[in-house]
């Protein structure tokens, strides 16, 4: 295995680690501005006021997209497992 192929495995498992959090992380974020801007309104500061919806928010989140996530990494794994076979 060379240098190339390592930087091409890594390139893909970053990418697929991507491709899975950043809807997580945007949805978490749209939550938190829209909590924030709500909050500086009201002026009220509770800090559960922000955690809670965003936990509520990344559940369900994870259950309507959780087939597409375990299909993105078990067809990577997929992949890994197919190229450790033809390494020899």
């Amino acid at each position: 295995m060379n240098s190339g192929q390592v930087i091409d495995l890594l390139r893909q498992a970053l990418y697929t680690a991507t491709m899975i959090t950043a809807p997580i992380l945007i949805i978490c974020l749209v939550v938190g501005i829209v909590i924030s801007i709500f909050q500086a309104a009201t002026q009220i500061h509770e800090q559960s006021l922000s955690f809670v919806p965003k936990i509520v928010i990344v559940l369900i989140f994870i259950v309507v997209a959780g087939n597409w996530m375990v299909t993105v990494l078990s067809d990577f794994a997929k992949q890994i497992f197919s190229y450790i076979s033809n390494l020899r």
